[in-house]
């Protein structure tokens, strides 16, 4: 369930750092495996020159600051997405585990966060979301939603996990169908993995984590057209906006369901 202070700041403190720490990782991944690469070998380089990165210049954001924002050897700037992508993952996982009870339960959801902070880098430079890493998110997070059920005894809410998973992705599956160019097969699949993790909090909080992708993906889609950044027809990454959903649906689904929905 989800919750207010379930979790002393220390422990909050401890997975803000684990989530910097996991976000530096989430770059590699977001780099190597859209091009089908292993995220073990080689070890961390410069993408400009490949010089190896010493543990000294791999620090998250602190080396990033350090050495203003450039690689040691060819002093070439480091993009600003890595120390961003190493905040929002500390800031993620702190938060999470400041509103997930349990301990198996918040392990899980840091798999949702991790997932969604790397497929929305992934989704926004290439517009795709990769396979392996949803196959590696649902697997990873579907067997630690069923040890917190079996530590809980609350099994019916992997009955809900199943059911919203399969609604979820036959909805997107149906649109798909019917306009191939609204939708990839990759959007289904995000779906499907965060109706599962939604729908173990309850449908409310599951209807609330959609509303929230599709309400602000419109919102951005008007603004970009008022502004000319787009026009009718221009295909933006949808992505992006299921995972923002469903982590607001994590964290204040409940309270959003009590406002919207009176639920």
């Amino acid at each position: 369930a989800v919750t207010r202070d379930v979790h002393p700041p220390v422990i909050v403190a401890a997975a803000g750092v684990l989530g910097l720490v996991m976000g530096s990782f989430l770059t590699v991944v977001a780099h190597r495996v859209p091009a089908g690469a292993s995220i073990l070998r080689p070890g961390s380089h410069c993408p400009f020159c490949k010089a190896a990165i010493r543990p000294v210049d791999n620090v998250p954001v602190v080396s990033y600051v350090v050495r203003g924002g450039r690689c040691r050897a060819c002093k070439v700037p480091i993009p600003l997405r890595y120390p961003l992508v190493e905040l929002a993952t500390g800031g993620l996982f702190a938060a999470v585990t400041a509103r997930v009870a349990g301990t198996f339960g918040v392990a899980a959801y840091l798999v949702l966060a991790a997932a969604v902070v790397v497929l929305c880098v992934v989704d926004l430079d290439q517009m795709r979301l990769p396979t392996p890493i949803l196959v590696t998110a649902g697997a990873l997070g579907g067997a630690l939603l069923l040890a917190a059920s079996a530590g809980s005894g609350s099994w019916g809410a992997c009955v809900h996990a199943a059911v919203a998973a399969g609604v979820c992705a036959g909805a997107f599956l149906l649109v798909r169908l019917a306009a191939p160019r609204a939708m990839g097969l990759g959007d289904v699949r995000l779906a499907g993995l965060c109706g599962g993790f939604l729908g173990w909090l309850g449908y409310q909080v599951t209807l609330v984590g959609f509303l929230v992708a599709f309400l602000s993906a419109g919102a951005v889609a008007v603004a970009l057209v008022v502004l000319g950044r787009a026009r009718r027809g221009t295909r933006l990454p949808f992505g992006p906006f299921l995972g923002a959903g469903a982590l607001v649906a994590v964290l204040w689904g409940t309270d959003l369901a009590h406002l919207w929905l009176g639920a």
